[in-house]
């Protein structure tokens, strides 16, 4: 119950969400339900993405389905969030201290969506600082993250995930100007699933 609330808190419209506001979100008086959740609940993110890559693929599976793959800036003011540096983010336009996550989502004829993968960048200086890797590599979410990944080869792999699920996509596009294709394996399974 306790993790449907948290993630309802997510999904709103709350201005910050952190441990006070999801719980206050939740009717909490106090943000220790939520904080023993996120700190002590065992659970793998990369599980939790394949069931429901494969929960898509079966319940909305088109074979006119898309693909989108598209990076994000996070502006943070601290630098203890893993990823963060002064670098370049085209949702503030400009060069800020931030996280780039990269987001796949799935959309059908119907159009019907949903956010199926993501991946955190780690640049290169998240590497060269001792002490840095350690916190990095206990995150689930950050395990395959490599710092010498560009941003096309980080959405080439969100794609090549979803394709490995199953999940019929004509065509994964890139929100905004570019796009990347999908195989012909990938076009070939799409169009042979009932």
């Amino acid at each position: 119950m306790r993790a449907r609330s948290y993630l309802l808190g997510l999904l709103s419209a709350l201005e910050r969400k952190n441990g006070w506001s999801l719980a206050e979100f939740a009717g909490d008086a106090r943000p220790d339900g939520m904080q023993r959740l996120l700190n002590h609940a065992r659970w793998d993110a990369d599980q939790v993405r394949d069931a429901l890559r494969w929960q898509v693929a079966e319940r909305l599976g088109d074979a006119d389905g898309v693909l989108v793959v598209d990076d994000t800036g996070f502006e943070k003011k601290g630098r203890r969030s893993a990823g963060v540096q002064r670098q370049y983010t085209g949702t503030a336009g400009k060069i800020t201290n931030c996280q780039i996550g990269v987001f796949c989502s799935y959309a059908n004829t119907d159009r019907k969506r949903v956010l199926i993968d993501r991946e955190l960048y780690l640049p290169e200086s998240w590497f060269a600082v001792p002490g840095r890797r350690y916190p990095i590599h206990r995150v689930s979410m950050m395990r395959s993250v490599s710092a010498s990944s560009s941003t096309q080869q980080r959405e080439h792999a969100l794609a090549v995930r979803a394709e490995e699920a199953c999940l019929m996509a004509v065509w994964p596009g890139r929100s905004g100007t570019a796009s990347h294709g999908v195989s012909k394996r990938s076009r070939r399974r799409s169009s042979s699933r009932p």
